[in-house]
Order: structure tokens, then sequence, then C-alpha cells
């Protein structure tokens, strides 16, 4: 572990773990479920098999799942730091990390990442990892949380740890940022790159009803640099209270935002179209995929 590391990765290792284990973890997987079947959606519309598919990181195997349902993979391999998420898998598994695949170059037909680059501590690393998988002509797509993901989260427990202690500390991640990702693509060598962001918000009766998903999620605070001793019930209890204030409906439930963010590029190869001059470009991702199947 660096020390310029932003996340745990070893605590995130535990918790899935952990997760995975617990049958009552199961209904928190609603996130993951509605953003794979998405990613599945944006497949179909290209029309091209995929022979080699590689899922990176998915944990729960709901991508798994949604990947196999769409009909166009061959093989798929599943990829995870943890071999205890692998153990019960029936199917091609590898034990690795995003950030250091232990695949070589041109191996695979598509690579599939939902919900776990925003996670990595090197993510550039970890897309430029998947391009070397990548055969020529191969498809990156990816869904990561950024944009105002956890705002009302964010903002309540910072106004009610500045309220009660006179400062505040980072207790909920970092996300990535929309108008980062298409430069993201680009510095990892892929072709074509589209970026697109969709926003789900989520209502809970109390804010420790979104909590219990986070944990059941294994999204529970995960900073490297996260204060150890626990945070007080009394801020928890402020934090509810300016929560329900600041960010509730009518009925007097709270809201709670998950921006995902989809990214999608290609290896090279010279049976692409020429990329747009910088700004002129103004497609969707469906777009985008709809015209690349054209290729194919």
């Amino acid at each position: 572990m660096s020390d310029t590391d932003i996340f745990d990765r070893e605590l995130l290792d535990s918790r899935r773990r952990r997760r995975a284990a617990d049958p009552e973890a199961g209904g928190a997987r609603f996130l993951l479920k509605a953003v794979a079947e998405e990613l599945a959606e944006r497949l179909s519309l290209v029309d091209r098999r995929f022979e080699v598919a590689l899922d990176l990181a998915g944990h729960t195997g709901e991508m798994a799942d949604a990947l196999a349902a769409g009909g166009q993979i061959g093989s798929l391999v599943r990829l995870e730091r943890d071999p205890a998420l692998l153990r019960d898998v029936d199917g091609l598994c590898i034990v690795g990390d995003e950030e250091a695949l232990p695949i070589g170059a041109d191996q695979v037909d598509l690579v599939v990442s939902a919900l776990s680059l925003h996670l990595t501590n090197d993510t550039p690393g970890a897309i430029v990892q998947a391009r070397h998988a990548l055969k020529p002509d191969g498809l990156f797509l990816a869904a990561a949380l950024g944009g105002d993901t956890l705002g009302e989260l964010r903002a309540s427990l910072i106004a009610a740890e500045t309220e009660l202690t006179g400062g505040a500390s980072p207790r909920v991640a970092p996300f990535i940022d929309i108008r980062d990702a298409g430069g993201l693509l680009q510095r990892a060598g892929l072709a074509l790159p589209v970026v697109d962001q969709d926003r789900i918000t989520v209502r809970y009766d109390t804010m420790f009803e979104l909590m219990r998903d986070l944990r059941n999620m294994g999204m529970a605070n995960m900073l490297r640099q996260r204060i150890r001793k626990p945070a007080t019930r009394q801020l928890f209890l402020r934090a509810a209270q300016i929560y329900a204030e600041r960010h509730s409906d009518a009925d007097g439930r709270v809201r709670a935002t998950f921006d995902v963010v989809y990214l999608s590029g290609w290896k090279p190869h010279e049976s692409q179209q020429k990329p747009l001059k910088p700004g002129s470009a103004k497609a969707s991702l469906a777009e985008a995929l709809k015209d690349r199947s054209r290729l194919s």
C-alpha cells in the first residue's frame, strides 16, 4: 500500500467478503443490479459477439449474470482481488487487481467494469491495464460513481461536525468527475471515447436507512485518511436532523443521489473511423455504440 493511496483496498476486500456471506445484504444490491442491466443494455446496441469478455471486480455476480443473459458473450472471465468472492463461481476466474491485471496483451474482446473503477487508487492505470488486455478493436465499457453522488450525506455530515466540533473530516469518498472521464479514456490510449451520466435518486425514511444500505453495499468510509475513532452518536443524530431539514420531500422522506458515469472506448484498430475535431462531438453513448456496431 502506497502512502499516496486514497482508498484502503484491503478494507474494501474485507467488507465485500462479509457482505457476500450476509444474506440480509442482498437487498442493497439494487444499485449494482440497475447499473449492470444498463451496461448490458448498452452493450446490446453493438451488433457483435464478444468471444472472450472480462468482468472486472463485479464482486456480486450481478454484472456477470447480466452479460450472460445478453447472449453476446462466448466465454466470460471474472476477476476479483479476493479469492473468497470467486469460491462459488461456476466458470472461468482469475484472482488479480484491476490496477495490475495478470493478463497478457491482446487477450480479450471486451472488458466491463461495474461500479468498481471509482474505488481504485490508480484509475488511469486501471484503464491502461484494461486497454492492454484488449485485442485490437476490443471494447472497454464501464460505469463508475461520480458527480454529486451522496452529496446530501456529505453536506449533512460536514455541517453537523462543523457545528459540533468546529471542524470536519472526510467521511464520504471522492468520486469521478465527468469532466475528467473522457480525458481518462484518451490518456489510456482508447479510441472513440464517449462519456455520459445518469442520475439515480433513491428515497429513504431516514439518513440511517441510507447508511445501512451503504454498509451492506460495502461502501462505508474506506478512506485511508479516515479518522479511526468512531464518530459519536450525537454527530449522526445531528447529521440526520440536518439531512431531513435540507434534503427531504413533502412526505418527509429524504433523497440520496447516485450519479453514474458511463464510459466507453475502443482499443485502436485501422478499421475505426477517425475522431472528430475537439468540441465537435455531440453524440450520446448509445449513438456511439450504434455507430461502432456498423463497422463490425
